[in-house]
This record gives structure tokens, sequence and C-alpha cells, in this order.
């Protein structure tokens, strides 16, 4: 556990409240609303509240070129927004795959999805720009 600013320590994980279940960074969850985020980051305040930092993941009808008849009803984008959450949004944990993992599994939950693009939400460009579909 590294000191950061005043008062303020890295953790290395996190419970979820009112769950068995803990995140630690580049886990994915779900936080309030239907939003998707990866974990970047734990920090816990000196008054004890614990912030995270979150990279989001965007759903293709939040993108700029909306849903396209390619995209997966499970698919999100990695995007390079990022934010600082209270650990008190997270709803739980969830679970992106790239596609390839995606296809591999034996059974798909309410609680996986699948990435095969980065989002640059400024621009609305992807990173790669093409896929083979």
């Amino acid at each position: 556990m590294a000191k950061t600013r005043q008062g303020k320590r890295t953790l290395d994980s996190y419970t979820i409240k009112g769950t068995n279940k803990s995140i630690k960074r580049n886990s994915s969850l779900p936080l309030r609303s239907p939003t998707e985020g990866r974990v970047e980051g734990i920090e816990a305040g000196a008054r004890g509240g614990v912030k995270v930092r979150v990279r989001w993941y965007y759903r293709p009808e939040e993108s700029i070129g909306g849903r396209r008849q390619f995209h997966g009803a499970k698919e999100v984008f990695l995007s390079d927004h990022y934010d600082v959450q209270s650990a008190d949004t997270i709803e739980g944990k969830c679970f992106v795959h790239s596609f390839k993992n995606y296809t591999r599994l034996d059974a798909v939950g309410n609680d996986d999805f699948f990435c095969r693009f980065e989002y640059r939400s400024a621009t609305g460009s992807f990173v790669p720009d093409r896929i083979a579909v």
C-alpha cells in the first residue's frame, strides 16, 4: 500500500459493500446506471472514504457513429474518458473479455461483455479503425 497525497493512500483492493466480491486495478465493474468501467486505481481518503479512478467503457449507441449492424449485443468500447467516483457507486463486478475469449465462453452471463475497440470520445475515432466482420 503506497502513500499518496496528504492523508490519502493507494489501496491494492476494495471489497464492494454488501458483497463478498473485491476489486483491484484493471477490474471491470458496473456502476450505478447501466455503465461499465475499468478500475485504474483505488484510493482511501484520510476520513475513510474510498475513491476509484475509472476508465469508462462506452456502448455502441453512445458513440458518435451509433450502433452498427456488426456490433454485438454485449459489445463495449474502452474509452479515453477517465473519472474519479466514490466506491459506493459500485454495484458489482463484471467481466470484459477480448472478442476471442468471449466467443470461447461456455455460457455468457449477464455480467459478461466483450471489447474489440478503444474509443476516442473527443474525436469519435476508434483503434483499430477496421476489423474483419
